[in-house]
């Protein structure tokens, strides 16, 4: 899984940010995208990445505050005229209300799509999704609306199959290696091969947090909890914190904080008020990184391996 941010602004776009967007890549996985958040601009973002839209596959909305959902419309409508690809449905999850947002705005502006959105409108935490091989959980936040944090969990995957290890044994390589890598038993010239001795231990998932605008609280820590990668906002630095209380928004300690708690290996900052450029950027960095060393402020367009 790879991660990109087309947006790291907090509540409107400035020079050097976008309002809010990111998309968790999962070629590799499932071959589609997951895209969090759409704030205006959106689908110009995606222009300057290799991202196609008809790969994006699900969108989960945080909040309806117009910064995080203003570039929906748009980006609805641009999926749809890539008429030389295979139109595929769309999944988007969201707080009650995404779906009158959508379907007026399409229907106000004469805008017909080529697939079907399925939406899926959140009122309380749980579980969303799950398949064989991903579950999704959400949580409501502390905002000054109605606001959600996601938490992607990658399910367990299948260690490595000792090829050299069969080869010696005296298996040829062919459609009997493919049998034992679903863990079936393969008997082969008299002689059988249990899978349990030719595949590793599973390779853990991996866990993705991905919060909405929120003050600090304990669901943020639940949602993060030992995962491998928090992307969490940071619209202040520490001696706003009255600021960002009043407002439903965090500082740059208060992140730090959520991701020490609850454990997180890395720890992403967006959501940054416009004031913030420069070495004033740099600043939001050393106060997270005194409580939480692995943290970096993102920037838009920034992309990373998630490890």
């Amino acid at each position: 899984m790879d991660i990109q941010f087309l947006g790291t602004g907090a509540g409107q776009p400035s020079k050097s940010r976008n309002t809010q967007a990111i998309v968790l890549k999962m070629l590799d996985e499932r071959n589609e995208n997951w895209l969090f958040d759409c704030g205006e601009a959106t689908q110009h973002q995606i222009l300057n990445t290799t991202i196609k839209p008809r790969k994006i596959t699900k969108i989960f909305i945080t909040h309806l505050h117009g910064d995080h959902i203003f570039g929906l419309p748009g980006f609805l409508s641009s999926r749809s005229f890539q008429s030389s690809d295979e139109q595929t449905d769309l999944e988007l999850y969201g707080p009650v209300g995404i779906k009158d947002f959508v379907m007026t705005s399409l229907k106000l502006s004469g805008s017909r799509l080529a697939y079907r959105i399925h939406f899926h409108e959140l009122n309380q935490a749980g579980k969303i999704f799950e398949d064989e091989s991903f579950e999704v959980y959400a949580d409501l936040l502390d905002h000054t609306i109605f606001c959600l944090g996601y938490r992607v969990v990658e399910k367990n995957r299948v260690g490595e199959l000792d090829a050299e290890a069969l080869r010696a044994a005296g298996l040829p390589f062919g459609p009997l290696f493919g049998k034992i890598k679903k863990g079936e038993t393969v008997e082969f010239e008299g002689k059988i091969f249990d899978p349990r001795d030719y595949i590793g231990a599973d390779k853990a998932g991996k866990i993705v947090t991905i919060l909405g605008d929120t003050r600090k609280t304990s669901a943020a820590v639940r949602l993060a909890w030992q995962a491998d990668l928090l992307v969490h906002e940071a619209t202040y630095e520490a001696r706003e914190s009255k600021m960002a209380r009043a407002h439903g928004h965090s500082t740059s300690k208060q992140a730090a904080d959520v991701a020490q708690e609850a454990g997180v290996k890395r720890l992403l900052l967006t959501h940054i008020s416009a004031r913030y450029v420069g070495a004033l950027v740099g600043q939001l960095a050393k106060e997270a990184q005194a409580i939480h060393p692995n943290t970096f402020v993102a920037r838009d367009l920034h992309e990373e391996k998630i490890n």
